[in-house]
């Protein structure tokens, strides 16, 4: 009995140091100065579990008194835009980057040189002025009811060009470029996977098949395993979360052809009230502390720092985090505004009430 109390008290030691190591890589004058600040107001873009479970565990280990809104990147895109270097919020959480480097390129967002950033696996998962820093990485392709697809009679889509069969009219669902990261990353995989004028020509032939636009990019997933979207587009974590709520009439297609990801990443805004706070809260979302309670609220990204504990369901699903194409951030930081430009500009008034803003 004395040997196994032993023994739990060293696991129990073991798990305090390791959690006290990963506090002391930050430092402690910052850690401080945050204190001073005494709160910290955050946009969030990831799913709402994720976004309050990584919220509330900030507030308990620093007691800064944090508070959060859950909206689409789109959506912080256009409040901090309106708001223009004087943000209501301090820092933005989850959500793809391409939203976020449009607010790079507008000068929006603060650069700052984040000690834990040294635990990224690449550089490809962060801005190269560090005005961005990736926390995850999702898989983009099609989650599918299979059920509806048998009482249909139709084959499953395996690649990016099969969404374009007339037999899938009205059965697909993406979500509105105007107010989800996630279509903005589409269009962008797109334009690099068959180049403009091709890509633009694309999304005109899929857009007769698509029966809504969603506000947000995981608004597809949340209406397949019910049956009301047949064919969804968007991230397989978020397709991972739903099969294991119990929808196993879900299967999830990797594109044939290849595919790209989105870098879910946090930023400082410009001008923010809570300076100190907010690096305290960069410094925490880029370490084990805040990345591997993911998992626990549901979300099964895979994780881009060398000392995070990867989700073992996005294997035990088939996703391959290194199975994407070379995905080009320079580019899509240029160019998402124009090329979202160009995506409307092609449907013309095909532009209509499908797209979801509500």
């Amino acid at each position: 009995m004395k040997r196994l109390v032993a023994i739990l008290l060293a696991v129990l030691m073991l798990l305090g140091a390791q959690a006290v190591a990963s506090a002391e890589e930050i430092d402690p004058e910052l850690i401080a100065a945050a204190k001073a600040d005494g709160e910290l107001v955050v946009y969030g873009s990831c799913e709402e579990a994720h976004l309050a479970g990584a919220c509330m565990h900030f507030e308990e280990l620093y007691g800064i008194k944090v508070s959060y809104q859950r909206l689409s990147t789109g959506e912080v895109q256009a409040k901090i835009t309106e708001e223009n270097g004087n943000p209501s919020a301090d820092v933005w959480f989850g959500g793809t980057t391409d939203p976020y480097n449009e607010c790079a390129a507008a000068g929006l967002l603060e650069a700052y040189d984040a000690k834990n950033a040294v635990h990224l696996i690449s550089d490809t998962y962060k801005d190269a002025d560090n005005q961005w820093f990736g926390i995850y990485k999702g898989i983009l392709g099609f989650m599918v009811n299979t059920e509806e697809l048998e009482r249909l009679g139709l084959e499953a889509p395996r690649d990016w060009d099969d969404l374009l069969k007339p037999e899938y009219k009205g059965l697909i669902w993406m979500s509105n470029p105007n107010t989800a990261g996630t279509a903005k990353l589409i269009i962008n995989t797109m334009v690099q996977m068959k180049g403009h004028d091709e890509a633009m020509q694309y999304f005109v032939e899929l857009d007769k098949n698509i029966a809504q636009y969603t506000k947000s990019g995981s608004g597809p997933s949340k209406k397949v395993g019910i049956g009301e979207c047949v064919i969804g587009i968007g991230f397989l974590h978020d397709g991972i979360t739903q099969i294991l709520m119990g929808y196993d009439n879900i299967e999830l297609i990797i594109p044939a052809s290849g595919t790209s990801f989105e870098v879910g990443a946090t930023a400082i805004l410009k001008g923010c009230k809570n300076e100190n706070a907010a690096k305290l809260w960069v410094e925490y979302a880029l370490s084990p502390e805040c990345v591997n309670l993911s998992k626990e609220n549901g979300a099964y990204q895979f994780l881009v720092l060398d000392n995070a504990e990867q989700p073992q369901e996005a294997t035990d699903f088939g996703l391959d985090p290194d199975n994407v194409i070379d995905y080009d951030f320079e580019d899509a930081k240029q160019n998402t505004s124009k090329y979202v430009a160009d995506f409307f500009e092609a449907l013309g008034a095909a532009a209509d009430d499908r797209f979801k803003t509500e």
